[in-house]
């Protein structure tokens, strides 16, 4: 076995670090609790259990794939560094004045976020470039030098640079770089022009601002990460799944760690869609709920939806606008606060509300016996009987159902004056409910029905949740993937490397510029294809092209795919019928008598993706073998019922179980409803069905 055949896959979530070994065609596996002061130590703990598991020694790993949560969290927390932002003069309250929209129209009292640097921490300086790109006044070193000094003498870690129209021509930029190079080399810097050269002045000044914020925060994590593995004797590469569901080197990941605000779910997703195309299922919704958070994610001809702007931090019952949008590609999803280790509480109306606050592994869900006081969802689910107390995460964890009584009736029963068990249904029903409302609009968002789609489960938690969530959406088939506990660490192995190169460049149809878009497309695809070349040197690279196009006039633009052929030989026609064949599917009808317009140019670089078998599915003839019952509270019932327990690994390919039901396996637990019957897979599957 050639040491390029062992590859590891580790995700850092808000709760536990999932760990995943590949030895060939063997799969070993781990979940232990994330260690916030020093992450890289529980990937070291990980990497050890599951080489144990294997009998192989760390040092035979060939290639290690990671995804973290550390950006996000660093941001939603705002612990990142000392960073100053330098814009141009006129400008310095952008990323406070946001776009002026109300994402809550009729709340009287609304309070925006706060921005990421309050107004002290951020300088102009002079000159300025036009809507064309063209120099209409003048920068100069004696401009930039008055502003670096202050800088200088304030102390900052990070220096974020976002001048206005920089993504046509980054002049300007460049020369501030160059000066602060020279009089704070020791000071990290992120500009614009390479961080997210797109319009919109908003948007790209708070995702410099952001990728400044954590970029000394991750380089200082990666660095240490590195070091560790190479104290273990572990040489080989490592590579950080970024937001738009490929990989790059971890050099790129240093210095652009804003594309690491998604990477986590975005290997979900990846994992998901993988499973999607081992049934040949064109229509998926994925469900990743962890410790923390819950994902829903539309996956469609087994490509998850991806979009060029998406938000961290919102704030405001999780709605679109109240968050910190960052412009970089990315895997379009929801996501909310509903996660194992989300904790409840009641509300002035006396109403129960879960999340967005969660427990973490530090301290964890009261059960988890570690100083913890609230309820979480995973206290309710133990008092539920979703849960085996000796046998969570492995049996690594022996959960204190009496420590989730006592908090579920100290925070929400003595107020609604309700048992233990009552309180812990009340708290579930409340979590799914707010899954499924998050999954209605996504789907309402992107007009989809989601009676015609599979949902796909994986995460810790949300096998515990994907049957429950399945009634209340309509959704009549749902698949459990074998090692869908670490579901999104395995979305890391199935990843291509990839690279996304965006650019911002004003053109309307009717002034079509073939040469400049066959220049401009050729940068792009260049600037793409040279960090994948980072990270593979050898393999093919197919290149994806896609134009953001709008009627002159409107607001917002959609996503216009193009071949290669229609790319490189570009004709204004062909645009054109692109376009409205895109503007008819989503609004039903074009506009006539407008021009159209171009605003965004981006080219995607990746090796080609994994070639996937289609499972042989089996419909299921044989009793799966029981190993015992136990109390599960069927909400549909609203009482405690006696339910049969079975373990997955002794479900043969074919084997069936009705609900109410409960599949245990390491990593998570799955529950089969009364209304659902489940069957195991040749792939290890386990496909739930409603009942005839």
């Amino acid at each position: 076995m050639t040491q390029h055949s062992i590859r590891l896959g580790v995700d850092i979530g808000g709760t536990f670090t999932d760990v995943v070994l590949e030895v060939g065609t063997a799969s070993y596996s781990t979940k232990v609790l994330t260690t916030y002061a020093a992450p890289e130590n529980a990937i070291i703990d990980g990497m050890h259990q599951v080489c144990a598991k294997a009998s192989i020694d760390p040092v035979q790993i060939g290639q290690i794939i990671h995804g973290t949560t550390l950006a996000t969290n660093a941001l939603i927390e705002r612990r990142g560094a000392k960073t100053a932002l330098i814009t141009t003069e006129g400008f310095r309250d952008v990323i406070e004045m946001r776009t002026e929209s109300r994402f809550e129209q009729y709340d009287l009292n609304l309070t925006l976020p706060e921005p990421l640097l309050p107004r002290q921490m951020r300088y102009t300086v002079p000159g300025r470039m036009d809507a064309g790109g063209n120099e209409l006044l003048p920068l100069t070193r004696a401009d930039i030098e008055p502003v670096v000094a202050k800088i200088k003498a304030a102390g900052y870690e990070s220096v974020a640079v976002g001048l206005i129209h920089s993504y046509l021509n980054d002049a300007h930029e460049k020369l501030v770089g160059a000066v602060l190079a020279e009089m704070v080399p020791q000071t990290m810097v992120s500009l614009s022009c390479e961080v997210s050269p797109q319009m919109r002045e908003y948007e790209r000044f708070n995702t410099v601002v952001a990728n400044a914020y954590i970029k000394p925060l991750m380089k200082s994590y990666l660095g240490r990460l590195a070091g560790r593995l190479r104290d273990e004797g572990t040489e080989c590469d490592i590579f950080l799944m970024h937001s738009g569901g490929g990989i790059i080197s971890i050099e790129n990941a240093a210095e652009f760690p804003v594309r690491l605000v998604e990477s986590g779910p975005a290997g979900g997703a990846v994992f998901a869609a993988n499973i999607a195309a081992r049934y040949g299922l064109d229509k998926v919704l994925s469900f990743d709920m962890g410790g923390t958070t819950a994902k829903i994610c539309l996956i469609k001809n087994q490509t998850p939806k991806t979009s060029r702007v998406f938000e961290v931090a919102r704030t405001y019952r999780f709605k679109k606008g109240s968050g910190m949008p960052i412009s970089i590609p990315v895997i379009d999803m929801v996501e909310i606060g509903a996660g194992g280790g989300s904790l409840a509480h009641v509300d002035a109306m006396r109403q129960i509300r879960v999340g967005p606050e969660s427990a973490g592994s530090e301290p964890g869900p009261a059960c988890y016996g570690r100083g913890g006081a609230k309820p979480a969802v995973t206290d309710a689910d133990l008092i539920l009987g979703k849960l085996d107390p000796d046998g969570f995460a492995g049996g690594t964890i022996t959960l204190d159902a009496d420590a989730s009584a006592m908090a579920l009736t100290t925070v929400l029963g003595d107020i609604l004056e309700m048992d233990a068990a009552t309180a812990a249904f009340g708290l579930a029903e409340v979590v799914d409910e707010n899954m499924a409302n998050a999954a209605r609009v996504h789907a309402v968002e992107n007009g989809e029905d989601l009676s015609e789609y599979t949902m796909i489960a994986f995460g810790g938690a949300a096998p515990l949740h994907a049957g429950r969530l399945c009634e209340k959406l309509g959704v009549s088939r749902l698949l459990v993937p074998q090692g869908a506990g670490v579901g999104s660490a395995i979305g890391f192995l199935r990843a291509p490397f990839s690279f996304e190169a965006n650019r911002s460049v004003y053109m309307r149809l009717t002034g079509f510029d073939v040469e400049r878009i066959k220049a401009l497309l050729a940068d792009l695809q260049s600037e793409a294809t040279g960090f994948v070349r980072n990270c593979d040197a050898t393999a093919p690279i197919l290149s994806e092209f896609k134009v953001y196009m709008r009627y002159s006039g409107q607001g917002w633009e959609i996503p216009i795919t193009l071949s290669e052929e229609q790319a490189l030989a570009p004709d204004p026609a062909v645009f054109e019928a692109r376009f409205i064949e895109e503007y008819v599917k989503l609004f039903g009808r074009a506009v006539q008598g407008m021009d159209i317009e171009i605003t965004v140019w981006s080219v995607n670089a990746t090796t080609p993706p994994e070639n996937v078998a289609r499972v042989k599915e089996s419909t299921g003839n044989t009793a799966a073998v029981r190993y015992g019952t136990r109390q599960l509270f069927d909400p549909a019932l609203a009482q405690f019922v006696t339910t049969a327990t079975v373990r997955r690994d002794d479900m043969e390919a074919g084997a069936n179980i009705e609900g109410p039901a409960i599949i245990t396996e390491d990593e998570t637990t799955i529950i089969v409803p009364t209304s659902r019957t489940a069957t195991r897979q040749p792939d290890g599957c386990i496909d739930m069905r409603t009942k005839p």
